[in-house]
């Protein structure tokens, strides 16, 4: 483009997307845009990590409102909440009638905080949360979540699929963060029940490997009643036939066996306690899944 913005002495010709940080996660989606034909400024605490995208093409900015005032549209992949108020402090004036979209992983808390400093300066903003590793950016295989500005939300989304499939999840910025970070609860405790299961089994001499040879496919495999659970809670009928119940769903046994291999049982105890909770609330004859109610903030 022929255009050129200049602030703080540094001249930048006039591009599509800006993107501000260049983590693994900042580089590869704005590698993607590079890929797909879009004309890239990229900006970077530590100036080092834009060569590799400026050989691809990219426009290095030496400072953030230069990085700001390049493009109509910012993307901030920072490290938290944090650094992205301290990042785009030093160009609010700059972001004024651009459109901001904010991947850096927030609270929801945070990205309402974030969606209300960028109404107070004139900005468009839209929160984004990927639910991907960098390798998957540019193919269909991740998902990112948006809530905020609708409007920017159609108006990007030509350029928001080049990264991944896009879902947007209403004009609430907090949202997609709140999708986000529940989504990737149920992983990490995943993890840990495996992480947790090894520990045990380690004490017969079996390996980390032996043992996820055999927890994979038992864990795909009891994925499929998550289906039936979700129908069970949005029904709210938790004494519906053929659910396993929570006094059959004891899982004192496997705390035991826990203590009895020198191995922490706070995993299962933790889900043992919302069991032992409704039981002692009458409840043991229900199904499993009424631990939901513990959980629930309005319960």
């Amino acid at each position: 483009m022929d255009d050129v913005s200049e602030t703080n002495g540094n001249s930048i010709p006039s591009t599509d997307v800006s993107v501000l940080g260049l983590g693994a996660m900042g580089s590869a989606l704005a590698t993607a845009l590079l890929e797909a034909g879009r004309s890239v400024t990229v900006w970077n605490r530590t100036p080092g990590r834009a060569k590799e995208l400026v050989a691809r093409g990219a426009s290095a900015a030496d400072s953030v409102p230069a990085a700001v005032l390049a493009s109509p549209v910012v993307i901030a992949c920072l490290l938290d909440h944090s650094s992205v108020e301290e990042t785009l402090g030093l160009a609010a004036g700059e972001l004024r009638g651009r459109t901001l979209v904010n991947v850096t992983t927030t609270t929801p808390n945070e990205a309402r905080a974030l969606a209300s400093w960028a109404a107070e300066h004139g900005i468009g903003y839209l929160d984004g949360a990927i639910m991907a590793v960098p390798a998957m950016i540019g193919s269909r295989a991740g998902q990112i979540f948006y809530s905020g500005s609708r409007a920017a939300y159609d108006a990007l989304l030509p350029t928001l699929e080049v990264w991944a499939t896009s879902e947007f999840h209403g004009e609430d910025a907090g949202r997609a963060s709140l999708v986000d970070l529940a989504m990737l609860s149920g992983m990490y405790q995943m993890f840990t029940g495996f992480f947790h299961g090894a520990a045990m089994v380690a004490s017969m001499g079996m390996s980390a490997a032996g043992f996820a040879a055999r927890q994979a496919p038992f864990l795909a495999a009891m994925t499929e009643g998550l289906a039936g659970y979700a129908e069970v809670i949005d029904g709210g009928n938790y004494t519906v036939a053929g659910q396993q119940s929570l006094e059959f769903s004891d899982l004192s046994h496997i705390v035991r066996a826990s203590e009895e291999e020198g191995v922490d049982p706070s995993p299962i105890a933790a889900v043992q306690a919302l069991i032992s909770e409704q039981i002692a609330a009458g409840r043991g004859s229900e199904g499993l899944a009424r631990v939901y109610e513990s959980l629930r903030s309005d319960s």
